[in-house]
């Protein structure tokens, strides 16, 4: 039976009004209509929809809500990493950002940044196509996010659809979810009446709203979104700057911080970031600080990104809030590498909104430096707003009572003696794997996400295994049994199955990975692909020297002698053996071989705007055997120059170094 069209028009009405009210409302900040005629005409959508279903379309506004909880969030790969931003926590530091700006590009004239405050939130990736929110990603590790597209669309100030039509076929739009500080304060009253425990503060307040697998829970939470930057865009970029770009959101029903603006060099700069600060306090949402980001994309293209950051953006951070309390005693962790880090038992106290009862103290040496004791008056800080830190002690207000701290000679987990390297602040257990302590932390290391990625296998579940002595080794996991899981505190056939099967699945990993979750001193995600990378299997890794290991990339004298010490253990290649009969595997990375390095030991440096990404033309290069470097120097053998080269190029023509073109690139490269 089909739809007669006067209602199908009139749902397309009501569609097109109550979008254009949730434009005026949340982003404009200027309604139309009150809310009472708001909800008259959303119950006759409502009710169109229920009598003819046909008319129900994902991008409705009666569609926010109505997907089934989810057993757990799904994985995105961002297409463009979600980068984070260097800090500046002084004028000093912001001075030098901007200098360093100017220095690259060459300018003379004070540089224009686009301004606004940085949200104590969660940061998050909306991907519109054909105008149609599609999918909504966590930032995660900056190369992957969770899925939470169903919660996001519970999100008033989220559009469902673009307003217009103008918009690219591909939006990518990066932005911060928070808590309106009211709408924490009623979600708090709330669970106090009910006798629930309430939340700490705003942001974890939105990150565990966001986090909910039921959309449901997630909608009745009182989120809201500002947009601040972009991910993959099709065709070309929205405008010539940042500030424009963000502006032009706005149109298609995006909402954008009313505080944003266009400042002018350092001056104004410092003058935003103190205006700011002067209305923190009467703003309806936390901030931690202001971000500044160079205005023109031509000048941010130029500038480009170092390790995980840009360089054409800053957060100048706001001071860390501190307050005083006592020192109630020092306890003693035992990390993963076996160092003894001595941790603050304090009276609980309020910081930046959040109670603190613990704060690290890092290691003897700070302590004594701080003339910290047991029984003081400390001042204490969340750093970044976020690390508790003791910063220092009071002694005009030290109790008769109060006396210094010891460092144990001997771990108090298990008794083993307790060193001190001459060249090392840190103290550390000599217990080795036979430490519990220990041996918990490398289980968690080895299945955590950016290692194994073990999904569903916590801190408690680990120390679970390792108290019951079910777990010795990371190569135990994978020879767990249903039955003895079955019989665990908390841990049904259900739970059980699932663990199995997460274990079944992290089995076809990646040599970086593996490598990363062996947990070798020193040796983080990027020195373990480097290995990965450079040696191509398992094997080579172990059996190379130390002067070998230092031929890779990044790895310096140290690392490669703890990558060295660590495969010559016995217990160590035991382990490593069990993994592999397990069933541990992964695809082999193909090693160039000599005679294809026909770049080996030239240095190169990209500058300016050229038709491919630098990214793909540094990897094609050091696949070659080439090292490209940021930085012009004597040691430069070319400089590959696009369009608006700037400094670096009048810096190698002023050391002679040979400049190629994009033309030029390419001839070299067939060679």
């Amino acid at each position: 039976m089909s739809i007669p069209a006067e209602i199908s028009q009139r749902a397309a009405e009501l569609r097109e009004q109550l979008d254009l009210h949730n434009y005026r409302y949340y982003v404009l900040d200027d309604p139309l209509i009150p809310d009472s005629d708001y909800d008259r005409l959303m119950r006759e959508l409502q009710s169109l929809e229920q009598q003819h279903p046909e008319l129900i379309v994902p991008d409705s506004p009666t569609q926010r809500v109505g997907a089934e909880p989810l057993g757990s969030f799904g994985e995105v790969r961002h297409r463009v990493p979600m980068l984070s931003l260097d800090n500046a926590f002084s004028d000093a530091e912001m001075v030098d950002f901007d200098r360093r700006v100017r220095e690259r590009l060459g300018a003379h004239d004070p540089i224009r940044y686009a301004a606004e405050p940085k949200l104590d939130g969660l940061a998050i990736s909306l991907r519109y196509e054909s105008g149609l929110l599609v999918q909504a990603a966590t930032r995660g590790d900056g190369s992957r996010g969770e899925d939470v597209t169903q919660n996001v669309r519970t999100i008033p100030s989220v559009p469902l659809r673009l307003l217009g039509d103008d918009w690219p076929a591909v939006l990518e739009v990066r932005g911060e979810i928070y808590m309106p500080l009211a709408g924490f304060e009623r979600l708090n009253q709330r669970a106090w009446s009910n006798g629930e425990k309430g939340f700490a503060n705003p942001r974890n307040a939105a990150a565990g709203s966001l986090r909910q697998l039921d959309p449901r829970i997630t909608a009745q939470r009182p989120l809201a979104m500002y947009c601040y930057g972009f991910g993959e865009i099709a065709d070309s970029p929205l405008a010539e700057t940042q500030s424009e770009s963000i502006r032009r959101l706005t149109r298609w029903g995006l909402r954008i911080s009313p505080e944003m603006r266009t400042v002018e060099g350092i001056d104004g700069c410092l003058g935003y970031y103190r205006e700011i600060g002067e209305k923190r306090d009467r703003l309806d949402y936390e901030i931690d600080g202001v971000v500044f980001k160079v205005d023109s994309l031509a000048q941010q293209r130029q500038l480009g990104f170092v390790s995980r950051a840009p360089r054409w953006a800053i957060a100048r951070k706001f001071p860390a809030q501190e307050e005083m309390t006592r020192l109630l005693a020092i306890d003693i962790q035992v990390g993963r590498t076996g160092a003894l880090t001595p941790v603050a038992r304090l009276q609980p106290v309020t910081v930046a909104g959040v109670t603190v009862t613990n704060a690290t103290l890092h290691n003897e040496d700070e302590i004594r430096r701080k003339d910290i004791w047991i029984g003081d008056s400390v001042i204490v800080r969340r750093a970044g707003d976020v690390i508790p830190q003791v910063v220092r002690s009071l002694p005009e207000r030290r109790p008769a009572d109060a006396h210094p701290f010891t460092m144990p000679q001997q771990c108090p987990v298990c008794g083993a003696d307790a060193i001190r390297d001459a060249d090392e602040a840190a103290v550390r257990c000599s217990g080795g794997l036979f430490c519990p302590a220990q041996r918990r932390q490398a289980i968690r290391h080895f299945a955590s996400r950016r290692a194994m990625d073990i999904e569903g296998l916590g801190d408690k579940l680990v120390d679970q295994l390792v108290t019951l002595g079910m777990v010795e080794t990371p190569a135990d996991l994978f020879g767990l049994q249903l039955a003895a899981l079955e019989g665990m505190e908390r841990m049904g056939r259900k739970s059980a199955e699932n663990l199995l099967n997460a274990l079944e699945k992290s089995k076809q990993t990646s040599l970086g990975r593996f490598l990363f979750a062996l947990g070798i001193r020193e040796v983080g995600e990027t020195t373990a692909q480097s290995l990965a990378n450079y040696f191509g299997e398992l094997e080579p890794v172990m059996q190379a020297d130390v002067e070998a290991l230092q031929r890779v990339p990044d790895v310096g004298p140290v690392v490669a002698e703890h990558v060295f010490t660590f495969f010559r253990q016995a217990h160590n290649q035991e382990v490593i053996r069990a993994l592999i009969d397990a069933g541990l595997r992964w695809e082999p990375i193909a090693v160039p071989d000599a005679a294809s390095q026909t770049l080996a030991g030239k240095v190169f440096v990209i500058t300016g705007t050229l038709s491919r990404p630098r990214e793909e033309i540094k990897q094609q290069l050091i696949a070659l055997g080439a090292k490209v470097s940021g930085s012009v120097s004597k040691k430069t053998d070319y400089l590959i120059a696009g369009a608006e080269a700037g400094s670096k190029l009048t810096k190698a023509e002023t050391l002679g170094v040979a400049v190629l073109d994009e033309a030029g690139l390419n001839r070299l490269l067939e060679v």
